[in-house]
């Protein structure tokens, strides 16, 4: 059957009422230029053929490499009920709830995410919906730039650079001011926001700021002050936003405790496996007084009039399909799918079996950064960690060659996703988790220290 409904008939007409004699003369305005030519591809293939030849290409993908790589994305153990639950037809087929009356299975799974992460995070509102940590973030700073009437957010070097660069993607089109706020250079705070600098960021004159935007733990893996950064925004007048990494909060913290108006974060650690590129979840909460200025969808839970429980969205009058113009933003895409794995995740596992994921590879990440050290590979950073952190080493990307050449993956090349960072250049960002064994740890010791001996250094 083809995709499109009408007939060759059917688009004649068309045509014929549009006063047009091609479908290309719909596409006159777009200069010659710059128009898509046909794709040059090749004579199609039976079945047997396609499968034969994706089989030769599978061939090429190597799956058993110990990983220690995060940088935003992590392996966590996700129980079986995860995926049997979204496998079900009736979530795994649909699709936007726009009628509450026959959607009340997707309404319901919306409020309970919903519900699990404002408990996760202590904050009121939690809002659905959004694509992932990065544009999760830049929602936020926009929240606080409409919540305040300014126009001017500061973002942490220490925030994850895709969340940086949406954030400036977001903020480059209209009068919203971007400015960066700088990490410590050395000493004890070595790589944590600058909070020296922040306060004077916030006392330029001339220049009130929305919001400050803070990561904790940061992209390099560590701990920030945060307290120390709600403090110091609020004295100004900004809202403080908190990037969060989920799992993390089993053992820190979370962003309502200590004084976070907005919480966002990347949602991929809870029931969604490491994928290229996505599909992934983000993460976005705010305290009740900002409930009108948080996009995305919100669920709540009332009675029908035979006094039945019942689930509805809620301040629809934000969302793009009422009142357009009024929209806090025009997100529409549904992703009540990854945000159902999450719930499902969070539910199986409950508090305590969190608080043992984020306990569990904290303790693996303490056992990598000795074994790592002793290689001669000693972390970058004195400051405090919970399962992530830099190494420093000669040539990190000759290493980072060579350790793959043994079957590891070490981590991220800071030169490549920091090209901007000198003082990042010779890192290499390593993760542990509860999925990481004593084992593989010991072994990739092994395999730093006979690479950095100088043996199989790839130059």
């Amino acid at each position: 059957m083809a995709y499109g409904p009408h007939t060759s008939g059917d688009r004649e007409r068309m045509l014929a009422a549009l006063g047009l004699a091609t479908i290309d003369d719909l596409f006159t305005d777009i200069p010659e230029a710059v128009r898509a030519r046909g794709l040059d591809l090749p004579a199609g293939l039976t079945e047997q053929e396609l499968v034969a030849r994706l089989q030769v290409l599978a061939r090429r993908n190597r799956v058993d490499h110990i990983d220690f790589t995060g940088g935003g994305v992590y392996r966590h153990h996700i129980p079986p009920v995860v995926d049997q639950i979204l496998l079900r037809s009736e979530f795994y087929t649909a699709y936007t709830p726009y009628q509450p009356e026959v959607s009340q299975g997707t309404l319901q799974s919306i409020y309970e995410f919903e519900s699990l992460v404002g408990e996760l995070l202590d904050m009121d509102v939690v809002s659905a919906s959004h694509y992932d940590g990065a544009a999760a973030t830049a929602e936020a700073a926009l929240m606080a730039c409409r919540a305040t009437r300014r126009e001017r957010v500061l973002v942490s070097a220490a925030v994850h650079p895709h969340s940086r660069e949406t954030l400036a993607t977001y903020f480059g089109g209209g009068d919203l001011r971007l400015d960066e706020i700088p990490m410590v250079v050395d000493g004890p705070a070595a790589g944590t926001t600058d909070i020296e600098a922040l306060q004077r960021m916030l006392a330029e004159p001339g220049a009130p700021v929305a919001g400050v935007v803070v990561a904790n733990p940061s992209f390099i893996g560590l701990l920030e002050p945060m307290a120390d950064v709600a403090r110091v925004a609020h004295e100004a007048g900004a809202l403080f936003v908190a990037v969060v990494e989920p799992v993390s909060l089993g053992v820190l913290a979370p962003p309502g405790a200590y004084g976070a108006d907005i919480a966002a974060g990347e949602g991929q650690p809870l029931g969604i496996p490491p994928q290229y590129g996505g599909p992934y979840l983000g993460l976005l909460a705010a305290t009740d007084a900002l409930v009108r200025q948080i996009p995305g969808r919100l669920v709540g839970m009332t009675t029908d009039v035979d006094g039945r429980r019942a689930f509805v969205m809620t301040l629809r009058a934000r969302e793009q399909d009422i009142r357009r113009e009024k929209a806090a933003s025009n997100i529409c895409t549904n992703q009540a799918l990854c945000a159902l794995a999450a719930a499902v995740h969070l539910a199986a596992i409950g508090p305590h079996g969190l608080r043992d994921m984020a306990a569990m590879g904290a303790a693996r990440a303490a056992d990598l950064a000795a074994a790592l050290a002793s290689a001669g590979a000693p972390r970058m950073h004195p400051g405090p960690y919970l399962n992530e952190f830099v190494v420093r080493v000669p040539d990190p990307r000759g290493v980072h060659r060579a350790l793959l050449d043994r079957g590891f993956v070490a981590g991220i090349v800071l030169a490549d996703a920091v090209p901007d960072r000198p003082e990042l250049a010779t890192g290499l960002l390593v993760c542990a988790t509860e999925v990481t064994s004593a084992e593989e740890v010991a072994a990739f010791g092994d395999a730093m220290a006979t690479v950095l001996q100088g043996r199989r250094v790839v130059r």
